[in-house]
């Protein structure tokens, strides 16, 4: 997807980094993604999700061996469980799409690892976002972390292109081979978005039709951005707009 002028820092993350804030053990899922919608709407904005292909809400909370897509309900979160909050926001005629998981109290110290290093390879993809590279320079990046940390990345889900819809070309695996797929050019705005399970990568989904969880019942993270393609570094566009503007992610 080509993009050439950009919508500018996406809010959603402002909403993400309130509701990490109201992460503790007793709050429902359902009342995490009532908070979400209504802070999306305050805004002037849109929840991307709610409706999408019969999607019932605005937020998607994924709790502990659950990877993505989880729905919200009634489930109150407990100490030790790790959940990843995914929201997509449509303002301006433009979409956003970000995504964190976040300790419920005091988790596990493998749970821990497994949080540091699925946001790691987020950025460690982010870094070979850029003109002249391939799509897979980027899914290259991201399993190489993973894997080399003795966790799994998903196959069966990916990230994708973004703009104008939701999802968009090309599609982002986080796996691949280096120096193949198309080529990045300035402008392309792009979803990425490791999926990393502590086990196996194989994933199954329950009868809701939409709750993806671990084939191993191991547990799983999540961590999304929206990024530009530049002339020069990439751009994050999903930060809070406290920042003024996008994070460049400079060369290492």
């Amino acid at each position: 997807m080509f993009i050439l002028k950009f919508l500018g820092v996406t809010p959603q993350y402002d909403f993400l980094a309130t509701l990490r804030n109201l992460i503790q053990p007793g709050i429902t899922t359902k009342e995490l993604d009532q908070i979400a919608e209504d802070l999306i709407l305050k805004k002037g904005a849109v929840p991307a999700f709610k409706g999408y292909m019969g999607y019932p809400a605005a937020l998607c909370t994924s709790v502990n061996e659950e990877v993505i897509h989880g729905v919200p309900g009634p489930r109150q979160l407990k100490p030790g469980d790790i959940v990843s909050l995914d929201l997509g926001v449509k303002l301006g005629g433009y979409y956003g799409d970000a995504t964190i998981t976040v300790p419920v109290g005091e988790v596990s110290k493998e749970a821990e690892r497994l949080l540091r290093v699925t946001e790691m390879a987020l950025y460690e993809g982010i870094k070979m976002a850029r003109v002249g590279n391939r799509l897979y320079d980027i899914s290259y990046a991201i399993q190489s972390l993973v894997e080399s940390n003795g966790f799994s990345v998903v196959r069966d889900f990916v990230g994708h292109g973004i703009g104008k819809n939701l999802h968009e070309e090309p599609q982002i695996p986080n796996f691949g081979r280096p120096g193949h797929g198309p080529r990045l050019k300035e402008g392309m705005v792009l979803a990425l978005e490791p999926m990393v399970n502590e086990g196996g990568w194989q994933v199954r989904i329950l009868p809701d039709g939409w709750t993806v969880v671990t084939a191993d019942g191991k547990l799983s993270a999540h961590f999304e951005h929206t990024i530009a393609v530049t002339d020069t570094d990439p751009e994050i566009l999903s930060l809070p707009s406290s920042s003024g503007e996008g994070q460049k992610i400079l060369r290492s």
